[in-house]
This record gives structure tokens, sequence and C-alpha cells, in this order.
């Protein structure tokens, strides 16, 4: 289990955009494939994008592409995800999960993924 962090989940108003952040104390993010899911009450996990190793190969959700945008600092050893013109529909718990293989490709199933952090909080609200 790799030590995930998750940061950057806030209250905003429709249409605003935030930028979540991934990382993890003493692990090279960019040797590993990350995933940013999705939970929000009532409902099952979902996968809303993905970056493979070294960053080559990005995945989306049907319902966030073209709003959300999957990055990697290599310097920062973060994998952020900004978030662009959100709906109430966004709101959820976000998660950062990590392939534990190195030079992995990506995938949006959860099963795919070793470690997991606690998750951050994005709330859409007028």
């Amino acid at each position: 289990q790799l030590p995930v962090v998750e940061s950057g989940g806030d209250l905003v108003q429709p249409g605003g955009s935030l930028r979540l952040s991934c990382t993890a104390f003493g692990v090279n993010l960019n040797d590993y494939a990350i995933g940013w899911f999705r939970q929000a009450p009532g409902k099952e996990r979902e996968g809303v994008s993905c970056i493979s190793s070294q960053g080559g190969q990005t995945y989306y959700l049907d319902s966030v592409k073209g709003r959300f945008r999957i990055s990697r600092d290599v310097a920062l050893n973060a994998v952020y995800l900004q978030l662009n013109s959100l709906n109430s529909e966004d709101t959820a718990d976000y998660y950062c999960a990590i392939h534990a293989g190195v030079g992995a490709f990506c995938a949006l199933t959860s099963t795919w993924y070793d470690s997991w952090g606690q998750g951050t909080q994005v709330a859409v609200s007028s």
C-alpha cells in the first residue's frame, strides 16, 4: 500500500473550476499509472480519468471529456485533475489511486489499482 494523498476539494459554484492534486511521499509517481475516481452519495464509485506511467496515455469518463484534464508535474511529483465547468452532477468524493506495476498502462477500472487515498470532497452548489 503506497501512501497516497489527495487535496484540492472544495465547495464551488456551478460553472466553477478546481484543481485536485495527488501526491505520494517517497514514491516517484511518474513510474506508475494513476487513476482518479469519484463516488457520489448513494452511487457507485466511477472512474473519471487516468494517466499511464510516463504520461503517454490518458482516458476520460465520457461525461467529463472536454471539461476535466489530467496531467503530471514530474518536478513536483504530483498528478493533477483540473476540473472545469463544474455542475451539480460532479459533486462527489474524489479519490486518487495508484497501480503498483511500474511502466503500466492505465484503466478506468477500480480493480486495476492497488493503493488509494482517503479522498477529497468536491461540492458544486449555488
